[in-house]
């Protein structure tokens, strides 16, 4: 494909899909640049995500110049369009919205882009202990663990009222909390620790990308702190729930649509295939340099890539010590999206939502990811934490029976027998390295955390892991664009 500037017009005019054909429009590519002097300009971007272009959007409307260095071929970072053809799309990256994310919807009503709800008519399935059982609502009916687990789900949420969500390390006794993981704190305050465990790895499996052996106690809290807004107190019901919650509502076209149009927007500020491979700062001027030689000087610069890259580029100095480690100790969790597709969404006619969830499953997490039409039929599981441990390391066959018999186990037998299937591996993906997030273990958010979004020299931080309010979601992402412009044009 030709790799021109996107305009506007061709995404709204591709029928608003933002699919396949589309992925690598938004810019310019620097793969055919030659050495030459730095070009000058305010503001240097670093990432094409939801973060940097909501940054380099706002710094544009404020009168400044900007470029945008994208490493992959595309926009859109952790959203990522899978074309299902006929016009159709799936999302095989981040993809619901839902009440309190504020800076996502709006953002979505301004480019018009619209929502559909995330969720079908119908009951939701339990797999567990070899049996399948119906229910409503978020909270699957486990007799097991109920009793502990509503005491936890109200505990969780009065000690998380309790925590800054910009500052959780000045939180009451967040020394002691972030001394321990999730896990073990469970286990000292649930009677039937086990059974609880499993159904919140479950939750975090999606979640996180991880598990609460993973964790710091702390970090749980300020993760459930920021399922709200300033206004409405978090809540950890909202970050796992669907209708009203956060898995409420998708976007029309996919999200990958929302940094199409931004992309096309910024035009030729937009440089693709241009991974960043050193930052140098001197006398008070900022010059980026990408693999290939090509160097751009600014006032100023913004990263918004995912923690653990930003310290694989090099820096001159280097980054100060506490930066360097916050950034290394900043793990992104392990995730990937299966998706079968059917001709149709036969679950419905059962009366099945779609949404289910499966102890020890390959995907312990799934939903029904079927377009706004109702066609075709598409069944996501997350793949994630362990499970993503488990399985992927195994071959492509034995991963793609181990997700449909998982689907089956919920959802019959139909479910074996799709017309498509496919997988994205957030792991795998160069620019990327892992998902939705980056985990926080015990001993970070106090003695790093502080320096989560403290420029350094004339660099600024931005990127979904530097929100206070949904940490890890789409809002958080474009939350810190709108921060890191602040900060930027208040220093120019």
């Amino acid at each position: 494909m030709q790799k021109g500037r996107l305009t506007r017009r061709g995404v709204l005019g591709a029928g608003a899909a933002g699919g396949a054909g589309l992925l690598l429009g938004g810019g310019r590519s620097a793969s055919a640049a030659v050495a030459e002097a730095p070009t000058a300009v305010d503001v240097v971007v670093v990432g094409a995500g939801l973060a940097g272009l909501t940054t380099a959007r706002n710094l544009v409307r404020a009168g400044r110049s900007v470029v945008v260095l994208e490493a992959r071929d595309r926009v859109g970072g952790r959203t990522l369009n899978h074309d299902l053809g006929g016009g159709e799309v799936t999302e095989a990256g981040g993809q619901y919205v839902g009440p309190t994310q504020n800076r996502v919807l709006a953002l979505a009503a301004e480019l018009g882009v619209g929502t559909y709800p995330g969720y079908g008519p119908g009951q939701n399935v339990y797999v567990a202990d070899g049996r399948a059982t119906r229910y409503s609502g978020d909270i699957p009916p486990d007799p097991l663990a109920l009793p502990d687990l509503a005491l936890l789900l109200t505990r969780l949420d009065a000690m998380a009222a309790k925590v800054p969500v910009d500052a959780p390390w000045t939180a009451p006794d967040a020394e002691k909390l972030d001394g321990e993981t999730a896990e073990s704190w469970i286990r000292a305050n649930t009677v039937n620790s086990a059974r609880v465990l499993q159904l919140v790895n479950l939750f975090l499996s999606p979640a996180l990308g991880s598990r609460a052996a993973d964790v710091s106690m702390l970090f749980m809290l300020a993760t459930i702190a920021g399922y709200g807004d300033a206004d409405t107190p978090g809540t950890l019901e909202r970050g796992i729930g669907s209708k009203g919650a956060a898995q409420d509502s998708r976007l029309v076209g996919g999200t990958q649509r929302l940094s199409l149009i931004m992309a096309a927007d910024l035009g030729d500020r937009v440089v693709l295939e241009a991974p960043v491979r050193r930052i140098a700062q001197a006398g008070g001027a900022v010059t980026v340099t990408t693999a290939d030689g090509r160097a751009w000087q600014a006032r100023r610069a913004v990263v918004a890539i995912p923690p653990p890259l930003a310290v694989e580029i090099d820096w001159a100095p280097l980054l100060p010590a506490e930066h360097d480690s916050l950034r290394r100790r900043m793990v992104l969790g392990t995730l990937a999206k299966c998706e079968a597709i059917y001709a149709e969404p036969f679950w419905r006619a059962d009366g099945l939502s779609g949404q289910a969830l499966k102890l020890d499953g390959a995907v312990p997490a799934m939903f029904d990811n079927t377009p706004p039409d109702g066609r075709p039929g598409v069944l996501m599981g997350f793949m994630g934490g362990r499970s993503w441990r488990t399985w992927q390391t195994r071959s492509a066959d034995d991963r793609r029976r181990a997700v449909l018999d998982d689907f089956a186990a919920a959802f019959g037998a139909k479910a074996r027998s799709p017309i498509d299937y496919f997988e994205q591996d957030w792991v795998e993906e160069r620019w990327t390295r892992g998902g939705p997030t980056s985990v926080l273990g015990p001993g970070t958010l106090v003695d790093f955390g502080p320096k989560l979004i403290e420029p350094v020299g004339a660099v600024h931080w931005a990127g979904t892991e530097t929100a206070g309010y949904w940490n890890g979601y789409m809002d958080g992402a474009i939350s810190s664009g709108e921060r890191a412009a602040r900060e930027v044009l208040a220093a120019l």
